[in-house]
């Protein structure tokens, strides 16, 4: 099917549960993997072995910070590229992405290796965890420009239109590391390390498909350093645009270990409920955050070739498919709620704790779809700052100080609403922000016909 078909012209119903299908399923194939990663481990009965993989965790995070930057920040400039028919800005942005994860996940795999004592050591390794920590460390600092590019490759993959083959690639790697995982982990005996081996192999199998759909499948997409450009907007355009996300994924580390930090007051049980809780809830917003990362590709697509009318369609219809979606999950959370929690851990104290906490995390549940919407959208159209203060907002600046604030007055209780509470606020935020961004962008390119000026629009804004 040509890509234009897809995004210009096809019925927006259609066409959306094209993209965002498996845009979809791959964001619950990462779900299964985070959940299958810590299972395995824990498999070994070593709690020293679990601390460790937790507390390298955040190098994990950090580069998947950059892999969702390039690709998120690359696949708004692709998408828009392609409405406006520029196939250079396509070949040039495709190499970008590459090459910019590539370098970076060098430096990644460099600073690990050589400062690894002093990383670790900010991380809370002790002499107990050191050497796990360490094994895990250096097979996943092997991997990192796997890790970056094949990550950030399947944004670009779905701009271009080939939402399945970007499913495909995903699950390449979670299906190899989830495969993998149990060998070396158990039955090659190599604990954290093996861990760390079965994600940069996965990754590498990864990479290798999209190298291969690159160069054989692909009219448009570039690997090569010919078509590496920083200039005219791709470098600027890309970082700005994805640093919500990445700003999103850096976040969520640092906030978590405030949090973990407020309930260990209360006790273990409280923490270990909240991690459980933390990756059970993680189904309901992934699945929101794969119908609205999957759309993006339209929305930028539709913006760049000035079909306004078609970008509202795109953002009204997945609005409304995020609710239904969000009010069905968190109902079906909300009647399995003991069961749900019951799979990871069958203590009395910890199940008590975390059915509460579970309920208080779906709260936000059937609308929390409308604030990543809204983020896309605002960086479809090239204004990725209201998108990046609606990140940093919930994922820190408002998060944290809410979580000391109800502490402060409700205890524990306000502790564990603290999350919803957040979201909510962001949800109304970005209904105002977006709003107002939408009413700006239309003023400033709305011609006679009613149809968006097709200038290079946002890729032209400051």
């Amino acid at each position: 099917m040509d890509e234009h078909e897809l995004m210009g012209s096809m019925k927006i119903s259609k066409a959306v549960a094209k993209m965002a299908i498996p845009s979809v399923i791959s964001s619950l194939v990462t779900v299964v993997y985070n959940m299958a990663d810590t299972f395995f481990v824990g498999q070994t009965g070593d709690p020293l072995q679990v601390a460790a993989v937790s507390l390298t965790n955040p190098i994990f995070i950090l580069m998947m910070a950059f892999a969702n930057m390039f690709g998120m920040g690359g696949s708004a400039v692709l998408s828009m590229a392609l409405g406006e028919k520029n196939e250079k800005r396509v070949r040039n942005a495709s190499s970008f992405v590459t090459w910019a994860s590539v370098i970076v996940g060098v430096v990644f795999a460099v600073i690990l290796l050589v400062f690894m004592d002093p990383i670790l050591a900010l991380f809370g390794a002790n002499a107990e965890t050191y050497e796990f920590a360490k094994g895990y460390t250096i097979y996943i600092a092997y991997g990192a420009p796997f890790i970056i590019w094949s990550a950030a490759a399947s944004f670009i993959v779905r701009a271009e239109g080939a939402s399945s083959e970007a499913m495909i690639g995903s699950m390449i790697g979670t299906i190899a590391n989830i495969v993998l995982d149990p060998i070396f982990i158990s039955v090659l005996d190599q604990g954290t390390a093996g861990a760390a081996i079965a994600t940069t192999i996965g990754n590498v199998l990864a990479s290798a498909y999209y190298v291969w759909y690159f160069l054989r499948k692909s009219r448009i997409l570039s690997l090569h350093w010919r078509d590496f450009k920083c200039g005219d907007g791709i470098l600027t355009r890309t970082c700005s645009t994805g640093l919500p996300t990445a700003i999103f994924s850096a976040l969520m580390s640092v906030s978590t270990i405030v949090l973990n930090q407020i309930l260990v007051v209360y006790g273990n049980a409280p923490v270990a409920a909240i991690g459980i809780v933390f990756k059970a809830n993680m189904f309901i917003t992934f699945l929101q955050m794969g119908l609205a990362n999957g759309v993006q590709p339209l929305l930028g697509y539709n913006y760049g070739s000035g079909d306004v009318k078609r970008f509202r369609g795109v953002e009204s219809y997945t609005k409304k498919c995020c609710i239904v979606v969000g009010i069905l999950a968190t109902v079906l959370y909300f009647v399995l709620r003991e069961p749900i929690i019951r799979l990871f851990i069958d203590d009395e104290e910890v199940v008590r704790y975390g059915v509460e906490m579970l309920i208080a995390y779906m709260v936000s549940g059937p609308f929390i779809g409308i604030l990543f919407v809204n983020m896309n959208c605002m960086q479809s159209v090239g204004h990725a700052l209201p998108a990046t203060i609606l990140s940093v907002l919930r994922q820190g600046l408002l998060l944290i100080p809410l979580l000391y604030l109800l502490q402060a007055l409700f205890g524990l209780q306000g502790v564990i609403f603290g999350q919803s509470a957040t979201d909510y606020v962001a949800i109304v935020l970005s209904i105002f922000l977006w709003r107002r961004t939408a009413r700006t962008v239309t003023a400033a390119r709305q011609t006679p016909d009613g149809s968006i000026t097709s200038d290079q629009g946002p890729s032209q804004q400051s």
